[in-house]
């Protein structure tokens, strides 16, 4: 591979990286020359395709061989070519057999590929055991290590196993994290190599690709790494015009750079034998030797079926782990979730149970957040620095669940709290608005040995791209990052998400029920208000009306009499106009708001004049400050205001010098009004009477009013969307206070 060199390590790092995942490893058109290989067409299993070195490992040579069914060539009696027929008809994926081809034993191989049949030939080597002498060895490792219940004393076992069987200077165990880095966890060695053990190597040791290659193709071997390469004739396969594909061919020619990578490393043979987990590659059993090694194909076998059998009781051990570990956190959710079903509000139920709502992930710290609101428990970031964090989750359109050991890496910001969250779960409970559920961690400060500088090098003279040469420890501190989230917890954060969700949902049905109910009810009550005032109207008329003409037309009446008669016609008057306030209650709640921007100064303005007109016989002195504009239904507004401004004049009628003072201020999505008095004020442990309709707080002999007034202000205020509320003083003075939308949006 070749490359233009990079300015800076990390470009260098990438354009090595880029390069090693371009490089057709699947198809290097060569194998190693340790063997030979065909591929023969089916059915007839002519020869289509054969390594150069054929004719002197096997025979004939490679150009006399292709075009041929294999049963024509020289050693084409031999039992093999039955029994490779028979392989050919059945299920078996792979064919492994020893063979004698002329004067020579081989072991042969075969496997199955789109292009034809991949056979492999290598030389038998007499002095490994036969096959079954290798399964009382297997069982043998199987029955020590099954009650282990360590993974990192199984590992110390395979190595040790695997370095008896094969021989090898160095065997390890070499496990990947979720980063692809990957640690020795267990080493086996006689000195001739040095230790590795609890070194990391870092993830473009090993590309993407070679990973993917290593998890299909679960064993490796490359017995010397100075061998000169043997050509594929012809280089392109007549079936398809593609070199042949040899992902599953074991003498496959491996990539230069790995090559050099060992040279580096002082290995001239390795093995490796992949550690398959659930479908992930989750580690390597590596073999190095320090002089050229060749393992025959039955004992790689045996040490592959090792691997698996690792693989599997690894596997175990995890899942046995993890199920645990499912079970108590399932218990914590149980706990937590019955409850919440207790509590007044789900955030609420949350913040009581803290000890159990972290404890669902292992977390240090939580937060929920819901209508633009956080509530925390335990340690966390600022609540403003958690609500961004929710709008940036809810950018990226979180199904179902968000988790990061290093959120700095993804979210800028974070890097200001790594103290308190390098570590995050989040599940949305809302597909609409940033709604979360969050988990923290705080950061792990460790101290890492890498096995060497983990940097790719670039040739001054030739630009070429190089691994790197040092294999010696290498210190580094990594920061940011909290201890990694296990699957179990994972799983019970997506599982709170769902329980919560069915809570919510659960108590928003129970909402939409009652507000409907209420909504009904309301209507019936502002219907029969509106009959009953509709209907009384009339009969007080009357009664005021028929007072006055008996009044007029008997002027003999006595004085006790006419005395009579006008209370009869003031209180039919008052019964009036209360009946009057409650038809323009009622309809207040069915009313369509006509909205609008609205002055507030003129109406202020136009409130004090229709007042002082009202009571010319005492003077009153207004202070209206700069009032902001609003929006809402003029009409309404201008009666809500008139309202507060009338009680202020009522209630500092007896007050030597009347002070009313209306004020405005701008807030965020709101303004805030006031209308403030020096009247008789009020006791605040009666507040909440206030705004209740016929609720009065002084005598109707001291001041006249239906006690209408104030619950209609504030149906008009609430209509818009608004508050209000009064504070008061006995004998000091009150100030209502009320906000009106800024924006016609609100």
């Amino acid at each position: 591979m070749t490359a233009s060199p990079a300015s800076t390590p990390a470009a260098a790092q990438a354009d090595f990286l880029a390069a090693c995942e371009r490089e057709p490893i699947r198809i290097p058109g060569a194998i190693q020359p340790h063997g030979a290989l065909i591929l023969l067409a089916r059915p007839d299993l002519r020869v289509l395709q054969a390594s150069a070195n054929f004719g002197v490992v096997v025979g004939p040579d490679a150009e006399g061989s292709c075009g041929r069914p294999i049963a024509e060539l020289r050693w084409g009696s031999d039992t093999f070519c039955r029994e490779l027929a028979q392989w050919c008809e059945g299920p078996e994926p792979l064919y492994l057999r020893s063979h004698r081809l002329g004067q020579q034993a081989f072991t042969v191989s075969a496997h199955r590929s789109p292009q034809g049949i991949v056979v492999e030939f290598e030389p038998a080597d007499d002095r490994v055991p036969p096959p079954a002498a290798l399964y009382p060895m297997l069982r043998r490792f199987l029955e020590r290590t099954e009650r282990l219940a360590d993974v990192g004393e199984l590992s110390d076992r395979v190595a040790e196993q695997v370095a008896g069987l094969t021989g090898f200077n160095r065997v390890m165990v070499y496990r990947f994290d979720e980063d692809w880095n990957g640690t020795v966890i267990a080493e086996r060695g006689d000195g001739v190599l040095p230790t590795y053990l609890d070194l990391r190597f870092p993830a473009f040791d090993i590309p993407a690709q070679a990973r993917e290659l290593y998890r299909l193709n679960r064993l490796r071997l490359i017995p010397t790494a100075d061998y000169q390469p043997v050509p594929i004739v012809p280089a392109h396969c007549p079936v398809d015009g593609a070199p042949l594909d040899m992902s599953f061919a074991a003498l496959r020619s491996v990539s230069p750079v790995h090559l050099e990578y060992m040279r580096n490393m002082g290995t001239v043979a390795s093995m490796s034998i992949s550690i398959v987990v659930d479908d992930r590659l989750w580690g390597l059993i590596s073999c190095h030797h320090a002089a050229e090694r060749h393992i025959d194909p039955q004992l790689r076998a045996a040490c592959d079926f090792l691997g698996r059998l690792v693989a599997q009781q690894i596997d175990a051990r995890e899942r046995a782990a993890e199920d645990k570990e499912r079970l108590r956190l399932k218990q914590v959710e149980t706990e937590l979730v019955t409850h919440l079903a207790r509590a007044p509000t789900f955030q609420s139920g949350l913040v009581e149970r803290a000890s159990h709502w972290l404890g669902l992930v292992n977390a240090d710290g939580a937060a929920v957040i819901t209508d633009g609101i956080a509530l925390t428990a335990g340690s966390t970031p600022p609540i403003d620095a958690i609500l961004r964090l929710a709008e940036w989750m809810h950018e990226r359109r979180l199904d179902q669940l968000y988790a990061t050991d290093c959120l700095s890496a993804q979210w800028t910001e974070g890097a200001a709290f790594t103290d308190v969250a390098s570590g995050v779960v989040a599940v949305p409970i809302s597909r609409i608005h940033a709604s979360f559920i969050m988990w923290f961690r705080p950061e792990i400060i460790r101290t890492v040995t890498w096995g060497g500088d983990p940097a790719a090098k670039v040739s001054a003279e030739t630009g070429r791209l190089h691994p790197r040469a040092s294999f010696a420890s290498w210190t580094e501190q990594v920061r940011g990052r909290s201890r990694p989230w296990r699957e179990a917890e994972r799983l019970s954060a997506v599982d709170f998400r769902t329980a919560a969700v069915d809570f919510v949902l659960k108590r928003a049905e129970e909402r939409a029920q009652l507000t409907e109910e209420l909504q009904r009810s309301n209507r019936e009550l502002e219907a029969f208000s509106y009959s009953i005032s509709h209907d009384l109207r009339a009969p007080f008329r009357h009664i005021a009306g028929y007072a006055e003409l008996l009044a007029e037309e008997e002027p003999e009446l006595k004085h006790i009499s006419r005395h009579y008669l006008k209370g009869i016609s003031h209180a039919a008057l008052s019964a009036g106009q209360l009946v009057d306030d409650l038809l323009h209650f009622s309809q207040l709640g069915r009313a369509d708001l006509r909205i609008s921007r609205i002055d507030m100064r003129k109406v202020a303005d136009e409130v004090r004049r229709s007042l002082d007109l009202e009571s010319q016989e005492r003077p009153i002195s207004w202070d209206i400050g700069p009032l902001p504009d609003c929006w809402g239904d003029p009409s309404l507004v201008r009666q809500a205001l008139f309202n507060l401004a009338e009680n202020a004049v009522k209630y500092t009628r007896k007050q030597p010098e009347t002070r009313i003072r209306i004020t405005g201020i701008e807030r965020s999505a709101d303004v805030l009004y006031a209308v403030e008095d020096n009247g008789i004020g009020f006791d605040m442990a009666y507040a909440s009477k206030l705004f209740q309709v016929f609720q009065r707080l002084h005598r109707p002999e001291d001041y006249e009013g239906t006690g209408i007034g104030l619950a209609l202000t504030r149906r008009i205020v609430e209509r818009h969307g608004g508050t209000i509320e009064a504070r008061g003083t006995v004998g000091q003075g009150a100030t209502f206070s009320f906000s009106l939308p800024r924006r016609p949006e609100a």
